[in-house]
């Protein structure tokens, strides 16, 4: 069973019905028994960052997603909890990747949020990560987002608005996707089965 954690997102729905038309099994919970013993996990999200870390502490889930052994992505704000802290409210999240998320500045041609149809670039690592398996480089994804983590080490992915950002992370069992992968075509549904894959 694939747990998907409620945090209380307003795109749970998207990423359920992603998941079952790649013949997947999802369950929306708090129940932190029911995330640990999950074959894997996904922390969905869409909103604010304060108020989708104060509903994890609320349930007690902080440490709970920090000690998953688990295959774990992230997707959208669910992948910037994932980071050390966001200047959205200048809050604390999980720690799990490292770096902060800022926002983005509008320019001329450039609007924020950065909504609508971008492409992703592979991190040249020597190594092409599993969640990139049948995805070409330049593939266009669909992003919802003001606020967006740098690249480190453990970007996977990159996209440019602006600033060039992570748009994949991965750190061991942890990874995050700052675009929507439920609402991307086909693309985004062979990342979501590379995951599942896992």
């Amino acid at each position: 069973m694939i747990a998907i954690i409620d945090s209380g997102g307003a795109n749970i729905a998207s990423v359920r019905f992603a998941l079952e038309r790649c013949g997947a099994e999802a369950e929306l919970t708090k129940n932190r028994k029911k995330i640990e013993a999950a074959s894997k996990v996904i922390l969905p999200g869409v909103g604010a960052a304060a108020m989708a870390m104060q509903t994890l502490q609320t349930h007690g889930l902080v440490d709970c997603i920090r000690q998953l052994k688990q295959p774990v992505l992230g997707l959208c704000l669910g992948m910037q909890l994932l980071f050390e802290r966001s200047d959205e409210g200048n809050v604390e999240m999980l720690g799990i990747l490292a770096g902060s998320c800022g926002k983005f500045q509008a320019d001329e041609g450039r609007s924020v949020p950065h909504m609508g149809w971008n492409q992703i670039h592979a991190v040249d690592s020597g190594t092409r990560h599993s969640l990139l398996t049948n995805v070409p480089d330049g593939a266009h994804v669909y992003f919802v987002h003001s606020y967006y983590a740098g690249l480190s080490g453990e970007t996977i992915a990159s996209c440019n608005y602006g600033p060039t950002f992570t748009a994949i992370a991965g750190h061991e069992n942890f990874m995050g996707c700052q675009f929507h992968p439920e609402k991307s075509g086909a693309v985004g549904e062979q990342i979501i089965r590379n995951f599942l894959a896992l």
